[in-house]
């Protein structure tokens, strides 16, 4: 029967480690909290993966101790603790404790002591001790009870040290390191040791001698005139040194550590939610009713001002903060706040007209998540509004991986509250929302200039937000006519497929069953099973291709599902939300929603529409110029993440090949299969487009052997050429994995941040996964900037020369415009500058420009 755990936490060791190991973070009010961090993840881990049944964290107490008494320049040469992890401790301290282990500090001793006397005392009673620490001086400390978990990269990865382990790695037992510490000395805690001794003839003479006092006793015998001569002169020093070095084991200690009950409960849980440690709050399995409430915060009573005092707020220089009630499509009224006062002005009231004539006038409006509101005024007021202040938008940018985070959420992370207000009226409710904007701001923005990314907020993101709203508003015309057409014709052509797939299968069924599909493909029909689930046969797509020409009613199914959910996705869908009046649909682009920072779309979705199927191009078929215009425009960047790939990594052959502008996948073909660039054939290049987009995700050995259909070990050497004929590009990815452990993030050219929590993760899945993320973000992050920039340029670009045609889409690096005849040449000329001109890389941006009377003859 295994024999229970202690586990003994260095404390003062792993909050230094966690904060040099991680970024400086801090909270919502400005305080440093990546040490506290750091350490909740390493204790939360710990505590899975061993579940000890007691925990002692021990710390440091002052920086005077007995050995101070003995040698007054023990330490001496040590610099300040850093303010920033200074204020951190007491946190620090509240967290170990909240995990319901037994905190102990003692004036005079050190936290190596501590961990010396509850190791000692453990182990007698005949518990398995576990020291963690990133201090090797607590190896002296094992023994067959007694094992010590030494952190060897940061806080993430740690080596095991047993008594086999010590011997293996120093050649002695593990008393015999304290002999070592006397010999050679200690530099980083000003331990002397014996002048001119170093760890190998430390560990020499030990070898030969057995203790430091026999070395002493028998120096005579030593060769060498110099190891002789300084053992002789300095044997006080080393003994010195060895009593400095020696941890102690039966110190007095006043704190009772056998009652710790670890755990990753109710008291975590709390302080999790006060640190707004979301994602390690999601890792708890404990319920919400578990977590102590705090008590509930009272809320100001509200100060309301008459609607024409507050009128004179937009005239005013102020900051003027505003949220707007809708009753569902229908804005049904504003309220604003100066900070202190508020006012709620209804659409029916007789100031409504003038409010909204001062608001789009107003330079200095701070809003949440105010793009929906810059639309209707587009639409209904044919009114220009922009804010100086999105704070949805802000925090989006902060931290990419929440999404379009909930307000509350927001302000628990940013002002360290939560204010229940589902209970209010909603006019009262907005009251207070807006009085909350303009605390939010200056936090924020302090948040945008500590992340370095001010620029990338003010310079992009939020000019972005009033192109989107305009870009919304116009929409983009659909051929009625055409789509109901194709609609019919795809219908007639799915109820063909179902007779064929019923004749095939010898008896009807539902083909949408999963249940009965797998009946039929898998006993009937008797086809290899792929995968099975909980429920029953797997008949995903990912079975169904890999079946593919195995039977005649498997490559039916394939087309079946294809053709339906087209359908009803770009059909069937698209026809619903076509305004009638004009034969136009209104998309809806997210700006905060994805990770990687690229816009998508919603209602309906045009950035997932198949480019490369006939299908998918029947259905681009259907987006034609609107009324006035006589064109549709493509402007799409080739190759883009390929060509930052280039440039980031810095690549001489990579380069070459743009600048040359070669075919890149040809060029590559002949670089990694070693043959020349003419004799490269059309499956070689395939072969190699797959290697270099793989590359770019970090595609693994498996999964490209999965795209290709060949062995992992071709696909593995497939790898290994590429990387050995682009060494630059190998390079990039490691240092790109190896910034993010050390920094938490992913970053790209222009700043923008993804957090990744799990890069330093014991779990392999999720590390991978952070891993690979890691080596794309800075790619695809920066490829969505370019494009984001570029949307600008174009946009400013329309604008400043007065010209009709007109912005309507962005689709992944491809930009799609209505222009009319007239201008055509000019706006082809003026999209591929901009385009190509949004950034400065190694490499030239090439864009493609065509046009077309639909968007499939655009392409």
């Amino acid at each position: 029967m295994a024999k229970p755990i202690c586990m003994i936490i260095d404390g003062s060791s792993l909050t230094y480690r966690a904060f040099y190991a991680l970024p400086l973070l801090t909270d919502a009010s400005g305080r440093y909290t990546n040490a506290v961090y750091g350490l909740s993840t390493m204790l939360l881990r710990l505590l899975g993966e061993w579940q000890p049944q007691q925990l002692v964290v021990a710390f440091d107490k002052g920086k005077h101790t007995f050995r101070n008494e003995v040698y007054g320049d023990y330490k001496a040469h040590r610099k300040a603790t850093p303010v920033e992890l200074v204020e951190q401790f007491p946190r620090v301290r509240e967290l170990a404790a909240a995990f319901g282990a037994a905190v102990l500090e003692q004036e005079g001793y050190e936290a190596d002591d501590i961990i010396g006397k509850v190791s000692c005392d453990a182990a007698q009673e005949g518990l398995e001790v576990l020291i963690v620490t990133g201090d090797r001086d607590a190896l002296q400390l094992v023994e067959p009870s007694v094992k010590v978990l030494l952190t060897r990269k940061g806080i993430s990865e740690m080596d095991v040290y047993d008594e086999a382990k010590v011997q293996e790695v120093y050649g002695m037992e593990p008393l015999r390191l304290i002999d070592l510490k006397g010999l050679m000395g200690d530099a980083s805690d000003n331990i002397p040791g014996v002048p001119g001794i170093g760890e190998k003839t430390a560990a020499k003479l030990l070898a030969q001698f057995g203790t430091l006092e026999e070395v002493l006793a028998q120096a005579a015998q030593v060769k060498g005139n110099k190891t002789r001569e300084a053992l002789v002169a300095n044997a006080d020093l080393a003994l010195l040194s060895k009593k400095l070095a020696t941890i102690v084991r039966d110190m007095p200690l006043e704190e009772e550590w056998r009652q710790s009950k670890p755990e990753a409960g109710a008291a975590l849980a709390s302080f999790f939610t006060q640190m707004d440690f979301r994602s390690l709050l999601a890792r708890l399995t404990v319920t919400e009713t578990d977590i102590p409430n705090p008590a509930e915060q009272k809320l100001a009573p509200l100060q309301w001002q008459k609607e024409q005092a507050a009128l004179v707020w937009l005239v005013q220089e102020q900051a003027v903060a505003v949220w707007p009630l809708w009753d569902e499509l229908r804005l049904s009224g504003l309220v604003l706040s100066n900070g202190s006062e508020v006012c709620w002005f209804a659409a029916e009231c007789e100031t409504w007209d003038a409010l909204l004539t001062e608001l789009v006038k107003k330079k200095n409006v701070t809003g949440h998540d105010v793009k929906r509101l810059v639309r209707w005024l587009l639409q209904e007021r044919q009114a220009k509004f922009s804010v100086a202040f999105d704070t949805a938008l802000a925090a989006y940018l902060l931290d990419a991986t929440q999404g379009e985070a909930a307000f509350s959420s927001i302000c628990l992370r940013y002002l360290g509250r939560e204010e229940s207000l589902t209970s209010l009226p909603k006019e009262d409710a907005a009251a207070y929302s807006a009085k909350a904007l303009l605390e939010l701001r200056p936090v924020l923005e302090k948040q945008l200039d500590d992340q370095y990314m001010r620029e990338l907020y003010f310079s992009l993101e939020l000019p972005l937000l009033g192109i989107l709203a305009v870009v919304e508003a116009q929409g983009i015309a659909v051929d009625f006519i055409h789509l109901q057409a194709v609609n019919e014709e795809l219908g007639q052509r799915i109820n063909e497929l179902l007779t064929g797939i019923h004749a095939a299968a010898g008896e009807e069924f539902n083909v949408n069953s999963t249940k009965q599909l797998g009946v039929v493909l898998f006993e009937k029909l008797g086809l290899p099973v792929q995968k099975k689930t909980k429920t029953g046969y797997s008949t995903d797509a990912e079975v169904l291709e890999k079946l593919s020409g195995h039977h005649a009613v498997v490559d039916q199914l394939l087309e079946y599902r294809m053709l339906s959910k087209l359908k009803s996705t770009y059909l069937e869908g698209l026809a619903a939300l076509i305004n009638r009046q004009n034969n136009r649909v209104y998309t809806h682009f997210n700006q905060m929603v994805t990770s990687t920072g690229r816009l998508s779309s919603s209602e309906p979705n045009l950035q997932n529409i198949p480019v490369r199927t006939e299908t998918g191009r029947r259905i681009r078929e259907l987006f034609v110029p609107g009324e006035g215009y006589d064109w549709l425009m493509s402007a799409d960047y080739s190759q883009i993440e390929l060509r930052v790939l280039a440039h980031m990594s810095g690549d001489e052959s990579f380069i070459d090949a743009f600048l040359k502008n070669q075919d890149i996948h040809a060029r590559t073909a002949a670089e990694v299969f070693g043959v020349a660039i003419d004799a490269v054939t059309p499956e070689l290049r395939r072969r190699a487009k797959a290697v270099n987009f793989g590359i770019v995700y970090g595609i693994s050995d498996y999964g490209l052997a999965r795209d290709l259909g060949v062995s992992r070990n071709e696909a593995a050497v497939y790898i290994e050429g590429y990387f050995a004929r682009y060494p630059k590009v190998k390079t990039f990815m490691e240092n790109a994995v190896a910034q993010a452990r050390k920094d938490g993030y992913a970053e790209t050219m222009l700043g923008r941040r993804r957090y990744l929590t799990d890069i330093n993760s014991r779990n392999f899945n999720q590390r991978s996964f952070a891993e690979r993320t890691a080596m794309n973000t800075p790619i695809q992050g920066t490829a969505a900037d370019i494009i984001k920039k570029a949307m600008l340029l174009v946009f400013e670009a329309l604008q400043e020369q007065q010209l009709q045609s007109r912005l309507l889409l962005q689709v992944h690096d491809e930009l799609v415009l209505e222009v009319t005849e007239e201008e055509r040449g000019l706006v082809a000329a003026l999209v591929k500058e901009k385009m190509e001109q949004a950034v400065c890389l190694q490499v030239p941006l090439l864009v493609d420009v065509h046009c077309g009377v639909n968007w499939a003859q655009a392409k």
